[in-house]
């Protein structure tokens, strides 16, 4: 096999510069809040190129999400437990904590609204690390005017989704600010088994990718919702707690042969499996015809010009397994509902030159890049 070598990371396109300009621009007539008293930022619409002002694509969970991170957050609060960066933090060995903002806009979209996906997420970056969710912390940011029997329908989603995960919202806060829309933040707690260890560290050569269902229905139904209201689709989100099919794997496949679990939202397949390659310092191959997308989900994006492998998930995990266990995985993520297409898409090989590449459905390759940004800003 020919040597690839990583270019380096690629400046935004045009057409996402424009894009991203535009979608700010219109953004702040519609979406303010928050306290001007406290806030000394001119407002302005920032270009993405302006390192010294926060963008929209600093949320995307891309490149510039990794620099903000790397370069503002960390060292001004990083410590050995921060510094892990997993979806949930491990606390005394075995209690997990999360924390997550949803800002999705439109609030409802085909399949599900704000309060669903706030628990499903939650629940999920807990089960991730291994745990099981034990309480969610629930805060409703409402903005002056917002009608209750939208609240109402909010909250019964809520509801409805964290007892299909079988966990409580145990406590909560309410604050109404000027502006349009709800935004809604979510602290999880859980539990996890000492003898669980999930983490990139723990990933080996000749190790497979493995994913539960077909991808990138969430970004897309979303987007649909938001910028062409009136278009009849047939997408709806994918927003699902995993916990059930997440706790079934790890208790039927053995010990360690799980190495890492991540659930595939913001960046998409493409920032999991980018992530996996850097971190571990090995090559990940991926396999197109292998990974699975609904043909409504692909006809919309090449329509509008959209990678599938980079559009955000609320439903789909990604699992490396030994290669040993990897049928058996397969098979027991199949015997849940949200796990009944799992299958493998790729594999871990020996070459340390921390690229990800996946082979085209005509036999070629590319590489595979996290997303510098976000291709489509408020989908969770």
């Amino acid at each position: 096999m020919v040597q690839v070598q990583p270019p380096p990371p690629p400046e935004p396109p045009e057409f996402s510069r424009q894009f991203l300009s535009e979608f700010d621009t219109s953004n702040n007539h519609q979406h303010t809040g928050g306290s001007r008293m406290n806030d000394t930022s001119e407002k302005v619409t920032p270009s993405i190129l302006d390192r010294s002002r926060i963008v929209l694509a600093h949320g995307g969970g891309g490149q510039l999400t990794d620099q903000l991170i790397s370069e503002v957050i960390l060292p001004r609060l990083g410590n050995e437990t921060l510094n892990e960066l997993d979806d949930a933090a491990i606390l005394n060995g075995n209690i997990a904590m999360t924390i997550d903002s949803y800002v999705v806009d439109p609030w409802q979209f085909p399949g599900g609204d704000i309060g669903k996906l706030a628990v499903c997420g939650t629940v999920n970056d807990l089960s991730v690390s291994g745990a099981k969710p034990l309480g969610i912390a629930l805060s409703l940011i409402l903005t002056e005017g917002f009608a209750k029997r939208d609240l109402e329908t909010i909250l019964d989603s809520i509801g409805e989704s964290a007892a299909e995960a079988d966990v409580k919202i145990v406590t909560g806060d309410t604050k109404v600010i000027p502006g349009s829309g709800i935004f809604i933040t979510t602290a999880g707690v859980g539990l996890r088994d000492p003898a669980v260890k999930l983490a990139s560290r723990y990933i080996r050569p000749g190790d497979k990718i493995i994913i539960n269902r077909p991808i990138a229905e969430h970004g897309l139904t979303v987007m649909l919702a938001r910028e062409m209201p009136d278009m009849q689709s047939v997408l709806k989100t994918d927003a699902s707690p995993l916990n059930g099919l997440i706790d079934l794997l790890l208790k039927q496949v053995p010990g360690e042969d799980v190495r890492f679990l991540r659930d595939a939202t913001r960046s998409g397949i493409a920032g999991v499996t980018t992530d996996i390659a850097t971190n571990t310092g090995y090559h990940v191959m991926l396999h197109e015809p292998d990974i699975p997308v609904d043909a409504h989900v692909q006809h919309a994006a090449d329509m509008l010009g959209l990678d599938v492998l980079e559009v955000a998930n609320e439903g789909v995990v990604v699992a490396v397994v030994s290669p040993d266990v990897a049928d058996q995985a397969v098979a027991v993520m199949r015997q849940h509902p949200y796990g009944r297409q799992a299958c493998v898409i790729g594999e871990v090989q020996n070459n340390r030159d921390g690229i990800c590449e996946i082979t085209t459905m005509i036999g070629g390759h590319r590489i595979v890049h996290k997303p510098y940004g976000e291709q489509l800003p408020r989908i969770c």
